[in-house]
């Protein structure tokens, strides 16, 4: 690692201008902050155009507009790419638009990356933010779970740095080292939102090293306290879809992974269900979900087509 390693911040924004403007204030005011932030806005239609246009920053801005909304997986792929080949990121920064990094989210996130390099030799795939809510609290949405099977060695030195070692992560404020993003290339777009950071994160971490750190903390701007589960009306489809995708057409997860997270998501399905007053277009969601998961996610070089001209078209190993 170069005693000063070249960050590079990825926003991916939809219609929720003041809420870009509240991330954008986030990175800025850090006590370390990024070389460059690429903006993807995915054809917005609420003044977050004309917003980055007269927005003055400090840092040097990328702000890449598209012609259709291609969600923030697809966002994402856009974004992760240009920090990679344009600005030469050795470490990949992302984040929604309704993510606030708090002052030393990013200064904490490379100094826990550099610190278990240098006890270990190895460097992490990716530092994850500890992600809580506009009141303080832990975000159900963001909950991270220790790594199962890790060794009683590895948890060790993880916690004497004042990390833990975890299996996935939400793209709410996760520092990726770009060699990372070299070798397992870059996230599937079509699964546009949900679940596409569950299965790049663990894509990367397979057999890899990945971190949460307390002392790097980012807000995270949801309209209501909750996780997936929280009656999630017409996008229960894509929480479908995509985590049968990622249990079926990824290699994200180990075998006996696999089996764990589908009875959990089971189970999880069930209970948004039957708590919902909106069981009917939950229960549409999901036949549509699993109909439509019967069929591999489209390659991210056909997804993004006409829109956008990817240059490192490595699709994942599948």
């Amino acid at each position: 690692m170069t005693s000063h390693p070249v960050v590079v911040a990825v926003v991916v924004t939809y219609n929720r201008r003041e809420l870009l403007q509240t991330t954008l204030e986030g990175i800025v005011a850090g006590t370390r902050v990024p070389d460059a932030v690429v903006i993807v806005d995915n054809a917005s239609t609420d003044g977050t155009t004309e917003f980055l246009q007269q927005y003055q920053s400090p840092v040097t801005l990328d702000v890449v507009t598209l012609n259709t909304n291609v969600g923030g997986a697809g966002g994402f792929v856009v974004g992760m790419e240009r920090a990679v080949l344009d600005h030469a990121a050795d470490h990949v920064w992302i984040m929604d638009d309704d993510t606030e990094p708090q002052p030393n989210a990013l200064h904490e996130a490379l100094d826990a990356a550099e610190s278990y390099q240098q006890e270990t030799g190895e460097a992490p795939a990716f530092i994850a933010s500890r992600v809580v809510w506009t009141d303080g609290r832990d975000h159900p949405m963001n909950r991270m779970r220790p790594r199962m099977g890790a060794s009683e060695e590895e948890r060790s030195v993880a916690a004497r740095l004042g990390a833990t070692q975890i299996r996935s992560a939400s793209f709410v404020s996760v520092l990726i080292r770009a060699e990372e993003i070299k070798q397992h290339g870059l996230p599937i777009a079509d699964y546009f939102i949900w679940n596409d950071d569950l299965e790049y994160t663990a894509r990367i971490s397979r057999r890899g090293i990945a971190l949460t750190t307390n002392a790097s903390v980012a807000n995270h701007h949801t309209k209501v306290f909750g996780d997936a589960g929280a009656d999630p009306g017409p996008r229960f489809y894509y929480e479908v879809r995509n985590k049968l995708w990622v249990y079926t057409r990824s290699n994200a997860l180990a075998p006996w992974e696999k089996i764990l997270f589908t009875g959990a998501s089971l189970r999880n399905w069930t209970r948004t269900i039957a708590a919902s007053p909106n069981r009917k277009v939950l229960l549409a969601g999901l036949v549509k979900g699993l109909r439509h998961s019967l069929k591999a996610p489209r390659p991210n070089a056909q997804v993004l087509e006409g829109i956008y001209e990817l240059r490192n078209v490595q699709e994942p190993v599948r």
